[in-house]
């Protein structure tokens, strides 16, 4: 695919390409990192509970933090294995870099984990 911004690649854009590339890298994030998919399995029992029992704002609460802590863990990902890429031997500056994409993972874990816990005991409840 051409890239927009660089003029290289091969021209011609088709959007089912881009679904296709959105869902083989989701694909393999949820195959190949746990933490992908555990957050993805319990937020889908969480926003099960909360569907049933129709509290949409639930619902629309719990998608987007595990939204956010999706897209977290997946741009982490991606600058570790980028960072891995670039340099294969130990080095001071990528070990810095991969601590600060991982700190933001950190703090959309408190986040999600929160929301996901005050829900999940919301439900409980209910029940």
């Amino acid at each position: 695919m051409r890239n927009k911004f660089l003029g290289t690649g091969e021209p011609g854009y088709h959007p089912l390409r881009k679904c296709r590339t959105v869902i083989a890298g989701l694909r393999y994030a949820v195959a190949y990192d746990f933490s992908v998919a555990y957050k993805l399995v319990l937020s889908a029992v969480v926003l099960v509970g909360a569907f049933l029992l129709r509290n949409w704002v639930d619902v629309i609460l719990i998608l987007l933090v595990t939204g956010l802590v999706l897209m977290a863990e997946l741009f982490n990902s991606a600058i570790e294995a980028l960072c891995d890429f670039v340099e294969v031997q130990h080095n001071d500056k990528i070990g810095i870099i991969k601590d600060i994409a991982a700190a933001a993972v950190g703090v959309s874990i408190v986040i999600w984990a929160l929301v996901i816990a005050f829900e999940a005991t919301r439900i409980w409840a209910r029940l």
